[in-house]
């Protein structure tokens, strides 16, 4: 592959919507999903260990919803993303898998909330079915969260090149002492 091509997958195909040059939006998104999805696993165990779950059961719901609606912007700020990487290549198939995993995670997520919705027992536990798609979701977050890591920090997309990198690591030329002597 030609360095163009290479160099191609660091820069933003918008700007203003995936993030400038070597600080993409997407992996600060995604953050919002993850932390209410993470925290709404915790409320679904906590609500089987607690006297009056009910405060966890619909939290867990909302923290569920929450994460729905942030991955939205994410995958958005994630497909722009992929449109950078040139196809036919290793990193472009690891995008592929990485975004399907989270498609599909985010309609198991949206049918939890459904599910819930449905079931919704005012103050019970979680059922053990909804906390084990959270539980196994969970697990495939996982994996795709370390495709993500590979695609940024293996292959290097959306981030900056090493020169640009090399900036953040070349000392600053001091300036004269200027502090008057006591």
């Amino acid at each position: 592959m030609t360095d163009a091509a290479w160099l191609q997958a660091k820069r933003p195909v918008s700007a203003p919507l995936a993030g400038p040059y070597g600080h993409p939006f997407h992996p600060i998104l995604v953050t919002v999903p993850i932390g209410a999805w993470v925290t709404s696993l915790v409320f679904d165990i906590a609500s089987h260990l607690v006297h009056r779950p009910g405060f966890l059961s619909q939290g867990s719901q909302w923290l569920i919803a929450i994460g729905v609606i942030g991955a939205l912007p994410a995958a958005m700020a994630g497909f722009l993303d992929l449109f950078a990487i040139p196809t036919r290549t290793p990193a472009f198939r690891t995008a592929l898998v990485h975004m399907t995993l989270n498609l599909l995670l985010t309609a198991a997520y949206a049918v939890n909330f459904l599910w819930r919705h449905s079931a919704y027992t005012s103050g019970g536990s979680v059922g053990w079915g909804g906390l084990a798609l959270s539980a196994i979701s969970i697990v495939l977050l996982g994996v795709s969260g370390f495709l993500g890591g590979k695609l940024a920090y293996r292959y290097g997309v959306r981030v900056a090149d090493e020169n640009t990198q090399a900036e953040g690591y070349t000392p600053a030329t001091s300036a004269p002492n200027t502090r008057p002597t006591a």
